[in-house]
């Protein structure tokens, strides 16, 4: 589990295709992060890249390399190319929980309608595919590439929702968010609440 509290910028330095696999390979990330490794980091670690939950396969000093399979790829955004990417550390019993709970696994992408200075902060809009749009609500929590946000507005229309976001200025400089265009794919995941909810009252009419 993870919290959407970014603890690092991190910098995909290399990719390379897994050996052997054809169009089908996955890749070999290799990240590089300096001050972001724990002195207890070790293979088989989970670290959340751009909201994706990944594990550890080789380490060093000041980068750490991780396997994304092909599936994983298609299903996420900012994974196959060099570029910097928000890193986050396991959640470890007794830390504080300052975002939301975060699963790190990426529900779906949503494609950013425009980012743009507000006075001293910034308005984030992203149109969210039919399929999430039920799980989001007016001051509910969404992960965007791995970083929590509360969601102020919601905009529903035929092919899902237009969610609405306001960033402090912490978060644009501590994120790669700072990087985002209209038209940039984004990693989402929505609440886990949010999907036991839903799954408690589609039962709640059966069960009677």
């Amino acid at each position: 589990m993870f919290t959407g509290i970014v603890a690092a910028i991190g910098t995909i330095t290399d990719v390379k295709p897994l050996a052997d696999g054809g169009q089908d390979a996955g890749v070999r990330l290799t990240i590089r992060a300096p001050g972001f490794l724990r002195p207890t980091t070790k293979l088989g670690d989970s670290i959340a890249i751009q909201g994706a939950c990944m594990t550890v396969v080789e380490l060093s000093d000041d980068q750490f390399s991780v396997d994304v399979s092909r599936e994983s790829l298609s299903l996420t955004a900012g994974l196959d190319a060099p570029g910097e990417v928000n890193l986050e550390h396991a959640l470890r019993m007794g830390d504080s929980l300052d975002g939301h709970l975060v699963s790190g696994h990426i529900d779906g992408l949503g494609t950013v309608a425009s980012f743009e200075p507000i006075g001293e902060s910034w308005d984030l809009r992203i149109d969210v595919p039919a399929h999430l749009a039920k799980y989001l609500a007016y001051k509910g929590s969404i992960t965007v590439n791995g970083v929590s946000l509360t969601v102020n507005q919601v905009e529903d229309h035929d092919q899902g929702c237009r969610i609405r976001i306001n960033l402090i200025p912490h978060t644009v400089q501590v994120t790669t968010l700072k990087h985002l265009r209209a038209g940039a794919s984004v990693n989402l995941e929505v609440d886990t609440i949010a999907r036991y909810v839903e799954r408690m009252v589609s039962l709640a009419g059966k069960a009677q």
